[in-house]
């Protein structure tokens, strides 16, 4: 018997999946193509082999799934993992869609700017999913302006607050960039200082004798991520670095003065693609 219009109450069918979920599948996915294609440590890839593997075709369909969640509804650590996830995720496709790969990322015109994912029925670029979503819509370094303008629909999607160890989590293709690990709200704390860990304690060198400390170019490119003065960007590190490393960075903090002053560099980034030639 037809009931009244008014009554009837769609048994939708084909109602869209959570973001969680889809976010987990790509997990998963992403932590299969780390066993088949990348090394163990994560910082190459054989794109090559990832482009022709059923997993990472699989990963390619599962992204088309990301047009139809609601990302408005998840928590700032659900937010984080998932952007994080999707942004690295996004960058291996873009790079191994590309007809021939580039020496270099850079020699990819606007890549952060034109590689992009339809999340929710909006674009979102890597810059976007970057600086407007997981920045808390701070500017992009080459600008002084709020990255989501403020009639954006995207700007409510935006964190409130920056944590500068997604600096540590985000690939961008090039061998100086972190490693690729996959993320989880459930265990995000612990993963994000992990990896804040691993590069940092890394990438700084101390040299006492010469009162000279040496900074991963991402911490003077998003400095302001991690504070207001250089001197701040190494107290920030602290936490992050060996015991022994952490002493003598203190020692000369401590004992930074006008007539011995303490000398903050930055080493230079490697832009070369993260490619491996064999697995």
């Amino acid at each position: 018997m037809a009931s009244r219009k008014e009554d009837a109450i769609p048994r939708i069918l084909n109602r869209p999946r959570p973001a969680l979920k889809v976010s987990q599948d790509l997990q998963k996915l992403m932590l299969k193509m780390k066993g088949e294609s990348m090394s163990a440590d994560g910082h190459s890839i054989n794109y090559e082999s990832l482009k022709n593997s059923q997993t990472f075709q699989e990963c390619v369909n599962r992204s088309r799934e990301l047009k139809g969640v609601d990302v408005n509804g998840l928590d700032p650590d659900q937010k984080k993992a998932f952007f994080i996830n999707v942004y690295n995720a996004c960058t291996i496709h873009g790079l191994a869609d590309l007809d021939t790969l580039p020496n270099s990322v850079l020699e990819v015109e606007q890549f952060w700017k034109k590689t992009a994912y339809v999340i929710g029925e909006q674009v979102y670029t890597l810059d976007d999913m970057e600086h407007g979503v997981l920045r808390g819509n701070r500017p992009h370094p080459s600008s002084d302006k709020p990255f989501f303008g403020t009639e954006d629909p995207r700007l409510s999607v935006a964190l409130e607050t920056v944590d500068p160890r997604i600096h540590f989590a985000l690939v961008c293709g090039a061998k100086s960039c972190p490693p690729i690990n996959v993320y989880s709200e459930k265990n995000l704390d612990y993963a994000l200082n992990a990896a804040a860990g691993n590069y940092l304690d890394s990438e700084i060198t101390v040299d006492v004798n010469k009162r000279e400390i040496m900074l991963p170019k991402l911490l003077q490119w998003y400095g302001c991520d991690f504070g207001e003065t250089p001197e701040e960007v190494v107290r920030w590190t602290l936490p992050y670095v060996s015991d022994d490393k952490a002493q003598e960075m203190k020692t000369l903090l401590e004992s930074n003065d006008q007539t011995d002053k303490l000398q903050i560099k930055y080493s230079t980034y490697d832009w070369q693609l993260n490619k491996a030639t064999k697995h």
